[in-house]
């Protein structure tokens, strides 16, 4: 005769003996960070938090995830873990855009970066920025670009200054689930060096003679094997400022910028690496396990920057669009 199934008390022991083993395993992983910590700051003060190597954790426990652990659950547990761990590691707070209308980025910033994270709320983008430049904050939540803001945020970060907070990431990285917003992504600045997972985005801005068409960068761009997935301007009276997102990391010293450099010439004033970030997990890598039989809660939202080409070629695309009708 085959065994009788566990009763009730049984499976819960079991459940409790596998806490112990898993809180264990976390005591030890908190040790190692120790270590982590202390070699950071033996190799010249290496910033505690790491949004590239924070990207490379998820997508490989996303990718080997099996069972019936929703994917998106398992990004949040692993969020709270990652904020623990870089908070062990010296001082860690977010400025946070919180505008007087409107319920802001406060709950996105809390799921991605902890909910034990001191969090610090201001009502106008500028004010996030001052907070991050001057070291009050380690990071900053801002609103996603948009075409025709009167005083485009990221216009403030155009300085040559390697110690100017920059693009490191954006959010959601792992889903939206419940948390309340105006329904935008978001971008996080900081410090420290930009550094590439495999699935990146790059930002650049420039300063441009006022002529200069988002269609002619954009080709100019094309032409260069590097394809745009976000182009925003800011016209001014003496010129432009253009925001150019490519799909790809590139770094500052990549060829291909010097040679966009001289193609456009005169008409290019200047241009300023504005740093990057981590492609956020697709809708598809989201999706619950196929043995769980149901779908995970934690979908990407609409116009959050997803992995694979089809995505990116949907957002090529739409930019490809828009720049020609300049």
């Amino acid at each position: 005769m085959p065994d009788a199934p566990p009763d009730l008390e049984t499976l819960r022991r079991r459940i409790d003996e596998i806490d112990d083993h898993l809180q264990d395993l976390l005591i030890e992983r908190m040790g190692i960070v120790s270590g982590v910590a202390e070699h950071k700051q033996r190799s010249g003060g290496v910033a505690p938090h790491q949004p590239a190597r924070e990207a490379e954790i998820l997508r490989r426990l996303v990718a080997r995830n099996r069972g019936v652990m929703p994917p998106a659950s398992l990004v949040r547990i692993w969020r709270e873990l990652l904020a623990a761990t870089t908070s062990r590691q010296g001082p860690f707070t977010i400025a946070v855009h919180v505008p007087p209308q409107g319920p802001g980025f406060w709950d996105i910033a809390r799921d991605h970066y902890g909910s034990h994270t001191p969090m610090l709320t201001f009502g106008s983008a500028t004010q996030v920025i001052r907070t991050v430049a001057e070291g009050r904050a380690t990071v900053g939540v801002l609103p996603m670009p948009q075409e025709a803001e009167e005083d485009p945020w990221w216009r403030h970060l155009l300085s040559d200054r390697e110690t100017s907070p920059h693009v490191i990431a954006r959010l959601p990285f792992g889903g939206r689930g419940n948390a309340r917003s105006d329904g935008g992504d978001a971008l996080t600045i900081g410090r420290g060096a930009t550094l590439p997972t495999g699935r990146d985005r790059t930002l650049i801005a420039t300063e441009n003679a006022p002529d200069i068409s988002r269609g002619r960068l954009f080709s100019t761009l094309a032409g260069l094997g590097l394809r745009c997935t976000l182009i925003v301007s800011s016209e001014l009276r003496e010129g432009g400022n253009t925001l150019i997102e490519i799909d790809d990391f590139v770094p500052a010293d990549d060829p291909r910028l010097d040679r966009f450099r001289a193609t456009l010439g005169a008409a290019l004033y200047r241009l300023v690496p504005l740093g990057g970030y981590a492609v956020p997990l697709s809708a598809a890598e989201l999706a619950a396990s196929p043995l769980s039989g149901a779908a995970s809660s934690g979908t990407a939202p609409s116009g959050t920057a997803q992995s694979g080409s089809a995505q990116s070629g949907n957002a090529a695309a739409a930019v490809a669009g828009a720049a020609a009708r300049d």
